[in-house]
Protein backbone atom coordinates (compact mmCIF):
# COMPACT_ATOMS: atom_id res chain seq x y z
CA UNK A 1 0.00 0.00 0.00
CA UNK A 2 1.42 2.94 -1.28
CA UNK A 3 2.04 5.86 1.72
CA UNK A 4 -0.13 8.51 1.88
CA UNK A 5 2.24 11.97 1.48
CA UNK A 6 0.94 15.49 3.10
CA UNK A 7 1.78 18.74 1.99
CA UNK A 8 3.77 21.27 4.16
CA UNK A 9 1.51 22.76 6.28
CA UNK A 10 2.52 26.74 6.83
CA UNK A 11 2.20 27.84 10.19
CA UNK A 12 -1.27 28.64 11.37
CA UNK A 13 -2.04 32.68 11.95
CA UNK A 14 -2.76 32.39 15.90
CA UNK A 15 -4.99 35.44 18.27
CA UNK A 16 -2.36 34.86 20.66
CA UNK A 17 0.65 35.80 18.73
CA UNK A 18 -1.04 39.16 17.95
CA UNK A 19 -1.36 39.82 21.46
CA UNK A 20 1.98 38.78 22.20
CA UNK A 21 3.36 40.97 19.68
CA UNK A 22 1.40 43.63 21.26
CA UNK A 23 2.37 43.53 24.54
CA UNK A 24 6.34 42.68 23.69
CA UNK A 25 6.08 45.91 21.90
CA UNK A 26 4.82 47.92 24.96
CA UNK A 27 7.08 46.39 27.01
CA UNK A 28 10.08 46.94 24.42
CA UNK A 29 9.13 50.49 23.92
CA UNK A 30 8.80 51.22 27.84
CA UNK A 31 5.06 51.81 27.69
CA UNK A 32 5.45 49.30 30.15
CA UNK A 33 8.41 49.36 32.21
CA UNK A 34 11.02 46.78 33.94
CA UNK A 35 9.00 45.56 37.32
CA UNK A 36 5.68 46.67 36.54
CA UNK A 37 2.78 44.30 36.68
CA UNK A 38 0.93 43.92 33.39
CA UNK A 39 -3.39 43.71 33.54
CA UNK A 40 -5.07 40.61 34.76
CA UNK A 41 -5.80 37.95 32.23
CA UNK A 42 -9.59 39.11 32.51
CA UNK A 43 -8.61 42.97 32.02
CA UNK A 44 -5.95 42.07 29.14
CA UNK A 45 -8.77 39.70 27.80
CA UNK A 46 -11.05 42.53 27.86
CA UNK A 47 -8.90 44.98 26.07
CA UNK A 48 -7.85 42.86 23.09
CA UNK A 49 -11.51 41.23 22.80
CA UNK A 50 -10.09 37.62 23.46
CA UNK A 51 -10.20 34.84 25.64
CA UNK A 52 -8.39 34.49 28.53
CA UNK A 53 -6.71 30.94 26.75
CA UNK A 54 -5.84 33.49 24.53
CA UNK A 55 -4.27 36.11 26.80
CA UNK A 56 -2.46 33.01 28.62
CA UNK A 57 -0.53 31.26 25.57
CA UNK A 58 0.14 35.12 24.88
CA UNK A 59 2.02 35.62 28.21
CA UNK A 60 3.60 32.07 28.49
CA UNK A 61 5.36 33.25 25.12
CA UNK A 62 6.26 36.57 26.94
CA UNK A 63 7.93 34.17 29.98
CA UNK A 64 9.72 31.84 27.77
CA UNK A 65 11.40 34.96 26.07
CA UNK A 66 12.32 36.61 29.00
CA UNK A 67 10.17 39.44 29.24
CA UNK A 68 7.59 38.63 31.93
CA UNK A 69 7.93 36.79 35.12
CA UNK A 70 4.95 35.06 37.51
CA UNK A 71 5.32 36.23 41.26
CA UNK A 72 3.34 33.77 43.24
CA UNK A 73 -0.12 35.70 44.37
CA UNK A 74 0.98 38.77 43.09
CA UNK A 75 0.54 38.52 39.09
CA UNK A 76 2.84 38.79 35.98
CA UNK A 77 5.30 41.45 35.91
CA UNK A 78 7.76 42.89 33.35
CA UNK A 79 11.07 41.27 34.14
CA UNK A 80 14.59 43.58 35.52
CA UNK A 81 15.81 42.91 32.15
CA UNK A 82 13.20 42.27 29.21
CA UNK A 83 14.48 39.99 26.98
CA UNK A 84 17.81 39.82 27.97
CA UNK A 85 17.88 36.09 27.59
CA UNK A 86 15.37 35.83 24.75
CA UNK A 87 15.60 33.27 21.98
CA UNK A 88 13.16 32.57 18.94
CA UNK A 89 12.89 29.91 16.65
CA UNK A 90 12.54 31.99 13.60
CA UNK A 91 15.58 34.03 12.84
CA UNK A 92 13.65 35.41 10.13
CA UNK A 93 16.32 34.58 7.51
CA UNK A 94 15.38 30.92 6.15
CA UNK A 95 12.21 29.59 4.40
CA UNK A 96 8.83 28.37 6.46
CA UNK A 97 10.07 24.44 5.14
CA UNK A 98 13.42 25.00 6.65
CA UNK A 99 12.30 26.80 9.90
CA UNK A 100 9.91 23.36 10.13
CA UNK A 101 13.35 20.55 9.03
CA UNK A 102 15.18 22.75 11.97
CA UNK A 103 13.12 23.05 14.53
CA UNK A 104 12.11 19.15 14.49
CA UNK A 105 16.06 18.64 14.17
CA UNK A 106 16.16 20.59 17.27
CA UNK A 107 13.30 18.39 19.16
CA UNK A 108 15.25 15.24 17.86
CA UNK A 109 18.37 16.22 19.56
CA UNK A 110 16.89 17.67 23.13
CA UNK A 111 13.73 15.51 23.65
CA UNK A 112 15.71 12.09 22.67
CA UNK A 113 18.19 13.18 25.61
CA UNK A 114 15.47 13.96 28.06
CA UNK A 115 13.43 10.83 27.16
CA UNK A 116 16.55 8.98 28.10
CA UNK A 117 16.65 10.98 31.41
CA UNK A 118 13.76 10.52 32.14
CA UNK A 119 13.95 6.89 31.97
CA UNK A 120 16.49 6.19 34.54
CA UNK A 121 15.34 9.74 37.01
CA UNK A 122 11.82 9.94 37.18
CA UNK A 123 10.00 10.06 40.31
CA UNK A 124 6.40 8.55 40.72
CA UNK A 125 4.89 11.87 40.54
CA UNK A 126 6.33 12.53 37.24
CA UNK A 127 5.82 9.65 36.02
CA UNK A 128 2.21 9.96 36.76
CA UNK A 129 1.97 13.24 34.93
CA UNK A 130 3.31 11.86 32.10
CA UNK A 131 0.65 8.87 32.50
CA UNK A 132 -2.20 11.68 32.86
CA UNK A 133 -1.28 13.18 29.76
CA UNK A 134 -1.72 9.82 27.70
CA UNK A 135 -4.85 9.32 29.29
CA UNK A 136 -5.79 12.42 28.13
CA UNK A 137 -4.68 11.99 24.45
CA UNK A 138 -6.77 8.93 24.74
CA UNK A 139 -10.04 10.83 25.91
CA UNK A 140 -9.45 13.02 22.65
CA UNK A 141 -9.14 10.67 20.54
CA UNK A 142 -12.71 9.32 21.18
CA UNK A 143 -14.39 12.63 22.01
CA UNK A 144 -12.29 15.61 20.63
CA UNK A 145 -14.82 18.85 19.86
CA UNK A 146 -11.50 20.88 19.82
CA UNK A 147 -8.13 20.57 17.71
CA UNK A 148 -6.94 22.29 21.01
CA UNK A 149 -7.83 19.13 23.26
CA UNK A 150 -5.88 16.35 21.56
CA UNK A 151 -2.83 19.30 20.62
CA UNK A 152 -2.69 20.93 24.77
CA UNK A 153 -2.28 17.01 26.16
CA UNK A 154 0.33 16.16 23.44
CA UNK A 155 2.36 19.54 24.78
CA UNK A 156 1.56 18.84 28.57
CA UNK A 157 2.92 15.29 27.58
CA UNK A 158 6.29 16.28 26.05
CA UNK A 159 6.47 18.80 28.83
CA UNK A 160 6.05 16.36 31.52
CA UNK A 161 8.83 14.21 29.52
CA UNK A 162 11.45 16.62 30.01
CA UNK A 163 10.46 17.30 33.64
CA UNK A 164 11.18 13.24 34.40
CA UNK A 165 14.71 14.46 33.18
CA UNK A 166 15.13 16.19 36.89
CA UNK A 167 16.89 18.60 34.64
CA UNK A 168 15.13 21.97 35.11
CA UNK A 169 16.72 23.70 32.38
CA UNK A 170 15.87 20.54 29.79
CA UNK A 171 12.28 20.97 30.79
CA UNK A 172 11.46 25.17 30.85
CA UNK A 173 13.83 24.64 27.15
CA UNK A 174 11.14 21.81 26.33
CA UNK A 175 8.12 24.11 27.41
CA UNK A 176 9.39 26.74 25.37
CA UNK A 177 9.97 24.74 22.32
CA UNK A 178 6.60 23.38 22.72
CA UNK A 179 5.11 26.65 23.08
CA UNK A 180 6.66 27.16 19.53
CA UNK A 181 6.00 24.01 18.30
CA UNK A 182 1.88 23.88 19.67
CA UNK A 183 -0.27 25.33 16.48
CA UNK A 184 2.03 22.24 14.51
CA UNK A 185 0.16 19.30 16.22
CA UNK A 186 -3.60 20.84 15.99
CA UNK A 187 -3.47 18.78 11.94
CA UNK A 188 -2.95 15.76 13.98
CA UNK A 189 -5.48 16.45 16.31
CA UNK A 190 -8.27 17.80 14.18
CA UNK A 191 -11.15 15.80 12.90
CA UNK A 192 -9.42 15.34 9.69
CA UNK A 193 -6.54 13.84 11.57
CA UNK A 194 -8.15 11.49 13.78
CA UNK A 195 -10.30 10.50 10.66
CA UNK A 196 -7.21 9.43 8.84
CA UNK A 197 -5.09 7.53 11.68
CA UNK A 198 -2.51 10.44 12.12
CA UNK A 199 -3.64 10.95 15.77
CA UNK A 200 -3.57 7.45 16.69
CA UNK A 201 -0.41 6.75 14.88
CA UNK A 202 0.97 9.49 16.96
CA UNK A 203 -0.56 8.08 20.53
CA UNK A 204 1.08 5.30 19.41
CA UNK A 205 4.61 5.92 19.54
CA UNK A 206 3.60 8.38 23.12
CA UNK A 207 2.75 5.24 24.54
CA UNK A 208 5.53 3.25 23.61
CA UNK A 209 7.52 6.15 24.97
CA UNK A 210 5.73 6.40 28.35
CA UNK A 211 6.44 2.09 28.61
CA UNK A 212 10.10 2.34 27.83
CA UNK A 213 10.44 5.03 30.46
CA UNK A 214 8.17 3.41 33.20
CA UNK A 215 10.28 0.14 32.73
CA UNK A 216 13.54 2.07 33.62
CA UNK A 217 15.31 1.20 30.05
CA UNK A 218 17.32 5.05 28.87
CA UNK A 219 17.79 2.83 25.22
CA UNK A 220 14.46 2.02 24.80
CA UNK A 221 13.33 6.02 25.86
CA UNK A 222 16.07 7.40 23.39
CA UNK A 223 14.67 4.82 20.00
CA UNK A 224 10.70 5.50 21.05
CA UNK A 225 11.74 9.45 21.54
CA UNK A 226 13.51 9.44 18.12
CA UNK A 227 10.93 7.21 16.72
CA UNK A 228 8.46 9.55 17.38
CA UNK A 229 10.45 12.97 16.43
CA UNK A 230 10.95 11.27 13.25
CA UNK A 231 7.48 9.86 12.15
CA UNK A 232 5.86 13.22 13.82
CA UNK A 233 7.67 15.27 11.55
CA UNK A 234 6.66 13.19 8.33
CA UNK A 235 3.62 13.33 8.68
CA UNK A 236 3.58 17.44 8.19
CA UNK A 237 5.98 16.64 5.16
CA UNK A 238 9.21 17.19 6.64
CA UNK A 239 11.65 14.20 5.58
CA UNK A 240 13.80 13.95 8.99
CA UNK A 241 16.50 10.88 10.14
CA UNK A 242 17.86 10.13 13.36
CA UNK A 243 21.25 9.95 12.14
CA UNK A 244 23.62 13.30 10.37
CA UNK A 245 23.99 12.85 6.80
CA UNK A 246 24.73 16.25 5.51
CA UNK A 247 23.07 19.66 5.07
CA UNK A 248 19.47 20.03 5.30
CA UNK A 249 19.69 16.17 7.06
CA UNK A 250 19.52 14.99 3.21
CA UNK A 251 20.99 11.37 2.62
CA UNK A 252 24.24 11.80 0.66
CA UNK A 253 24.57 9.61 -2.60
Amino acid sequence: MAVTRFRQIARPHRLSDEVGAALEKRIRSGALNPGERLPTEAQLGAQFAVSRAVVREAVARLKAEGLVESRQGAGVFVTAHPGAAAFRMNSGQTTVAQDARDVFELRLIVEAAAAERAAVRHTPERLAQIGAALAAMDAAIGDVTDAADGAGADDAFHCAVAAASGNPLIHRFIEFVSLEFSSSRQPTWSRGGLDGGLAQASQNEHRALFEAIAAGDPMAARAAAERHIVSAAGRLGVMLSPGVSGPNNEEET
